[in-house]
C-alpha cells in the first residue's frame, strides 16, 4: 500500500475559464415575433420590418431571462427593432442594467423582400428563395444588402461593444441572421454554414487578444418543455 507521499501527482480535466483579459458575449436571438399575414407588412424602422414579439416570442423572453439571471453580464445591448429590446426586457429588469441600443447589429436589410415578406416567399419556396439558398448570398433578393456589407457592419460593431468591456461578459439581442453572419466569419465557413438559429437560442463567442473563437451554438435547452412553438 503507498503511503501519502508515494501517491503520483494528478492532473484533473478543468472546465473552461475566459482568459482575464478577453471579452466573452452572449449572443440571444430575440424571441418569436408576430406572424406575417399577406397584404399586411410589418411596420418600417429605417426600412426594415419591425414586428413586435408574439405571445410565444414573450414566453421564450422569460425563459431565456431565467436561463441567464445568475450569469454576471456586465452589458446588454439589442439593435433598434423592437424585437431585440422585448426580448432582453425581462432579463434587463432582473439584473436592474440599462439596455443600450447599437443599431448596426440590426437584421439584414431585405430590399423588396422586407416587411415579412420574405416568411411568405420561403413557405412558397420561391425561385429566387431557392437561388439565394443555393448561391449563399442574401443580394439574390432585389435590393437586399450584400453578405460583405452586412457582414462588415455586424463585425465592426461587435468589435466596438467589445473594445468597451474589456475581461467581461456582455449579452447581445440580435437577429438570427447576425448570428448566423458573425459566426460565419468566426469560423472561416460558408456564409450560412450557421443558419437557422432558433427563437431565443443562446451562441456564445469570445474575444482573445484579437481572436474570435466560438463556444456555442444554437443552445436552446431553457425552452424545452414550452406550450408553444415559435
Amino acid at each position: 500500500m503507498k503511503t501519502e507521499d508515494e501517491v503520483p501527482q494528478q492532473f484533473a480535466q478543468q472546465r473552461w475559464q475566459r482568459h482575464p483579459g478577453a471579452t466573452e458575449v452572449i449572443l440571444l436571438r430575440h424571441g418569436a415575433s408576430q406572424p406575417f399575414v399577406p397584404g399586411e407588412p410589418f411596420p418600417l424602422v429605417d426600412g426594415q420590418g419591425d414586428p413586435p414579439l408574439s405571445a410565444v416570442g414573450l414566453d421564450q423572453a422569460q425563459r431565456s431571462a431565467d436561463r441567464l439571471r445568475h450569469e454576471p453580464i456586465a452589458a446588454l445591448y439589442a439593435t433598434n427593432m423592437q424585437r431585440t429590446q422585448q426580448t432582453l426586457g425581462p432579463l434587463a429588469a432582473l439584473l436592474e442594467i440599462n439596455i443600450v441600443i447599437e443599431k448596426d447589429l440590426r437584421e439584414i436589410g431585405l430590399g423588396e423582400w422586407e416587411g415579412g415578406l420574405l416568411r411568405q416567399k420561403a413557405a412558397e419556396n420561391h425561385p429566387i428563395y431557392q437561388q439565394m439558398l443555393l448561391e449563399q448570398r442574401w443580394d439574390v433578393i432585389p435590393g437586399a444588402e450584400t453578405n460583405e456589407e452586412f457582414g462588415s457592419r455586424c463585425m465592426d460593431a461587435l468589435n466596438r461593444i467589445v473594445d468597451r468591456h474589456p475581461g467581461e461578459l456582455i449579452l447581445c439581442g440580435v437577429h438570427g441572421g447576425v448570428i448566423g453572419s458573425l459566426l460565419a466569419q468566426v469560423a472561416s465557413s460558408r456564409a450560412f454554414a450557421f443558419g437557422g438559429a432558433d427563437n431565443c437560442s443562446i451562441s456564445q463567442i469570445v474575444r482573445t487578444e484579437g481572436d474570435w473563437s466560438i463556444r456555442r451554438f444554437n443552445d436552446s435547452s431553457h425552452l424545452f418543455g414550452q406550450l408553444h412553438h415559435g
